[in-house]
């Protein structure tokens, strides 16, 4: 039977104030192209907001290079 997940103190504090905030953060590293190694928070929920606003912010600044391309 696997382990039940370790949940750390910090990913209990978090909102959806809080995960819009890391996702507008990680959205705004992906569009001025900073490496997706800068992910700051150190819970996992925060985490992937972040990620998930990276990638986005990715996508917009490539969609972006190939209308003036």
């Amino acid at each position: 039977m696997p382990s039940p997940a370790v949940v750390t103190e910090n990913d209990r504090h978090w909102s959806l104030e809080t995960l819009n905030k890391a996702y507008q953060q990680g959205y705004m590293a992906g569009l001025t192209g900073q490496p997706a190694s800068l992910q700051p928070y150190p819970a996992d929920v925060l985490a992937a907001a972040w990620e998930a606003g990276w990638d986005d912010g990715q996508a917009q600044q490539q969609d972006k290079l190939q209308a003036v391309g």
